[in-house]
């Protein structure tokens, strides 16, 4: 079986990838390269630079690092998925979209040439108009897809904060009205059975989440490529040719995966959680009301990024007793979130690869 091989690391690289639609981003330390497939099974690939490269030394600082790191993975992320879908499906939508546009333009430019030897100069200012509304189509399309990217990227923070933030503290309060258990007299162990409650229905919701989501067509084609991502960094990190067998071989479950961050946030979350109230209780001698107890985490949320980040790099660079356990609830997870790839997808994620393998070694952990 695949899942048995085991990768013998020779190094441990800093690249790392996504999932898109119908194709694979890869990060590097230098470039970034998206390798996706178009509407005719061909491989478009794209690069550009990895911007965090350019931050001052305090943005990389640990902690630091890894809140700057998450909103930058976020907003190329996101970028990279709508792009992706343009080349994988809708930009021949758009392409439609833009041959009807040039035919009425066409048209508008025979009756302007018909109108030529009637008036002159109402020709010349029909071709100004019609340069004019083109500068202006090309404004309004970059400024929509700069709008359409920013509210992305907020709907996804502020669906992640509602789920796993509001959601759970809200319901332990709806929930221990009428199940008086888990609303004890004593506030200390009160202030655990809610941490508790809290935690686990956060993991809940994760799960089933990812779960329900994977049954979907296009998703399961997205953790297909995610599969391959994992596939494609193992067998370079093994040494070995990056070849559709040699990458068929490896394991689909990394412990650097944005999944594995994920699930370490959440428990990263339920653990600092476990202390908010007997704080609280200690400086001013009452348990926080609901909406405080919210802000607080929301106010927490950077240092539990950070937090995370740092393990997540370690989990990377180090295989040992400690990494495998904060790196198990991930890979558990992985199951879910990464399928089996097949070899195009594995072509996408080697092409992806290879283009950002910096010449210096400076992707070496």
């Amino acid at each position: 079986m695949v899942e048995k091989n085991k990768s013998c690391s020779v190094k441990k690289t800093s690249i790392g990838g996504q999932a898109l639609m119908e194709g694979i981003m890869m990060r590097g330390p230098e470039l970034t390269a998206m390798a996706v497939r178009n509407t005719e099974g061909e491989i478009v690939l794209e690069e550009f630079p990895t911007e965090s490269k350019k931050r001052a030394k305090f943005f990389k600082l640990p902690i630091v690092r890894g809140v700057f790191n998450y909103i930058d993975s976020m907003v190329q992320g996101t970028k990279c998925l709508m792009r992706s879908a343009e080349i994988s499906g809708l930009e021949e939508a758009e392409e439609e979209l833009r041959k009807e546009k040039e035919a009425k333009k066409a048209a508008k430019k025979n009756k302007a040439n018909a109108d030529l030897q009637q008036n002159e100069e109402q020709s010349v200012n029909q071709a100004v108009s019609e340069e004019t509304e083109v500068k202006e189509d090309k404004k309004q399309s970059s400024f929509f897809m700069g709008a359409l990217m920013t509210f992305s990227v907020i709907l996804g923070i502020g669906f992640s904060i509602a789920l796993f933030v509001i959601i759970p503290s809200f319901l332990y309060s709806l929930v221990s009205r009428f199940i008086p258990f888990l609303k004890p007299e004593n506030l200390a162990v009160q202030s655990l059975i809610k941490s508790i409650f809290e935690g686990v229905l956060k993991i809940v919701i994760l799960v089933a989440y990812m779960s329900i989501i994977s049954l979907m067509k296009d998703i399961k084609r997205t953790f297909m490529y995610h599969g391959a991502e994992h596939k494609a960094i193992f067998c370079y990190e093994s040494g070995k040719e990056l070849t559709v067998e040699n990458v068929r071989m490896q394991k689909r479950f990394h412990p650097r995966c944005g999944t594995s961050f994920l699930i370490l946030m959440l428990l990263i979350g339920i653990f600092i959680s476990f202390f908010i109230d007997p704080l609280f209780l200690a400086i001013f001698g009452f348990l926080p009301i609901t909406i405080v107890r919210v802000l607080i985490k929301l106010l927490l949320l950077p240092f539990i990024v950070g937090i995370g980040y740092e393990f997540i790099k370690i989990a990377g660079r180090y295989d040992n007793l400690f990494t495998r356990i904060i790196s198990a609830p991930g890979v558990w997870l992985q199951h879910i979130t990464t399928k089996e790839p097949d070899d195009q997808m594995i072509e996408c994620a080697i092409l992806a690869l290879e283009k950002v393998i910096p010449e210096n070694g400076s992707d070496n952990w």
